[in-house]
């Protein structure tokens, strides 16, 4: 892949974090999943897409070192855009974390859900 298609992209990979091997975007932001949403769709929008803005899909995305190309996917949210999934679950960050590598809100209850960093498995930290 050339470096121009990656720019264009929006990529998925794990890293270490305090909570094991977790996934991040490409500028190293951790990336959240909410257990409120069903499989594939969103529910956070308003207020809750305020503090918790979705990963919106720019261009192709790709799946970066340890992650799982099978696993990584979009969904449609209310307005048309492209957010993306992770094992069928739309990620998200949390608007507090400010720096790559950043955590602060891991298992956290709001807007009716638990928000938790995902394995490269698929499968939420709890």
């Amino acid at each position: 892949m050339t470096l121009l298609a990656l720019v264009a992209s929006s990529l998925v990979l794990a890293g270490p974090s305090p909570y094991g091997t977790v996934l991040f975007d490409g500028r190293g932001f951790v990336l959240y999943a909410f257990t409120h949403d069903p499989s594939g769709r969103s529910t956070c929008k308003g207020a809750c897409a305020k503090a918790w803005p979705p990963y919106l899909a720019r261009g192709r995305v790709v799946a970066g070192a340890g992650a799982n190309r099978k696993l990584v996917g979009t969904t449609t949210r209310f307005d048309g855009s492209k957010q993306v999934t992770y094992a069928g679950r739309p990620l998200y960050y949390y608007r507090g974390d400010r720096t790559p590598g950043q955590i602060l809100c891991q298992n956290v209850a709001e807007y009716g859900g638990l928000w938790l960093v995902i394995r490269p498995s698929g499968k939420p930290v709890r």
